[in-house]
């Protein structure tokens, strides 16, 4: 099982996290490892070796099918369900990273950080390009987003990403995520919806 995800592909969060509209020319993809998978409601531990921990509630598809070099038109063939994310970041550690040119897996990709909710058919939305999220935390909306503001849309990502990579049963895609992010702290209680649907809920501990 391979997690693949998606940086800067809302236009406002590029902007809140580097002061401009920035819109890059091809899909920013990263992977995490799979130890990094968080599901049944399972807490997350608020790692001890960074100072900041940001969620960033994200919009996430199951692939179905094996699939290699998938042409766009026919890239919906290959999920078959939708549920909100969260890609927990260690953020003071990614800038020292990006500032340095380094890679970004450690502060992507360690246990825990790719929280998910549970799954719902893709034929109970008439759109997914059109689909509202939001993240609650302790009661509070924090993040909002729709997938219709995404600059690459989901068939183009995984047709982008199946020239370099066979996409296989179980892979999950991490879509990107809006503004809002924001730091996590211990004792948080994190609810995911889709649409009015909760499909998410997670403590901090």
């Amino acid at each position: 099982m391979k997690i693949f995800a998606v940086g800067m592909n809302y236009l406002q969060h590029n902007k809140e996290l580097d002061g401009t509209l920035y819109q890059p020319e091809q899909p920013v993809i990263f992977t995490k490892a799979d130890s990094a998978l968080l599901k049944d409601r399972k807490p997350f531990f608020v790692p001890d070796w960074c100072e900041q921990v940001d969620y960033e509630t994200e919009l996430v598809v199951r692939i179905c099918r094996l699939g290699k070099s998938i042409p766009r038109q026919f890239a919906h063939r290959y999920y078959d369900a939708l549920t909100v994310g969260i890609d927990f970041t260690a953020r003071d550690l990614q800038r020292q990273l990006r500032a340095k040119g380094q890679p970004w897996e450690i502060c992507k990709g360690f246990d825990g950080s790719a929280v998910i909710g549970q799954w719902i058919e893709k034929e109970q939305w008439r759109d997914i390009q059109n689909v509202n999220f939001h993240l609650d935390i302790n009661g509070t909306t924090v993040q909002k987003g729709c997938s219709s503001d995404m600059i690459y849309g989901v068939d183009e990502l995984i047709a982008y990403i199946s020239k370099f990579f066979t996409l296989k049963t179980g892979d999950l895609l991490y879509t990107g995520t809006p503004v809002g992010v924001g730091p996590v702290k211990v004792g948080d209680h994190l609810e995911g919806f889709l649409e009015d649907r909760k499909v998410l809920d997670c403590f901090c501990r």
